[in-house]
């Protein structure tokens, strides 16, 4: 039978273990972590783009059959889907006025979760999740406005 002093200390090891895991875990670099996002998320949207400006004839059928966006007509709601997708996709990309760019995107997710696709909320709340994160917390050090930060504002952020 195993008393409870001795069940105490072999919780001990498997206590500091998992807080040693934690630490490892808790220093994994938060700038590798947005650059993941923000590749991730920009790859989406600017695949999605350049196969709307590849065969724009289908875009247009699209967006006037099937992509229902209210008050745009079908070849404004393409013209404006295509250029956020691709403008705002690649400054996300290179970290370049990223917050800016994330808000055309975040309306795009919502806008086609809403009216569009809305069964396929999962992909549309992993999308909103990582502009989001990027959003709050910024493009991280592996960017351009992390270059442009000292220029722009004449100090460096700690």
């Amino acid at each position: 039978m195993i008393t409870t002093a001795a069940a105490g200390a072999r919780a001990k090891p498997l206590r500091k273990l998992v807080e040693d895991g934690l630490a490892i875990l808790g220093r994994f670099p938060l700038g590798l972590l947005q650059l993941i996002f923000r590749l991730s998320v920009a790859s989406v949207f600017f695949k999605s783009g350049h196969s709307k400006i590849l065969s724009w004839d289908t875009t247009l059928l699209l967006f006037a059959n099937e992509y229902h966006v209210p008050v745009l007509s079908p070849a404004t709601a393409a013209a404006l889907s295509a250029s956020f997708e691709l403008g705002c996709s690649s400054l996300i990309a290179v970290g370049l006025l990223t917050r800016l760019a994330t808000l055309p995107l975040l309306g795009m997710v919502f806008v086609i979760q809403t009216f569009v696709y809305p069964e396929n909320w999962v992909e549309h709340l992993t999308w909103a999740a990582m502009l989001v994160f990027i959003l709050t917390r910024g493009p991280g050090a592996i960017s351009v406005d992390r270059l442009l930060r000292p220029l722009l504002l004449g100090r460096r952020r700690p």
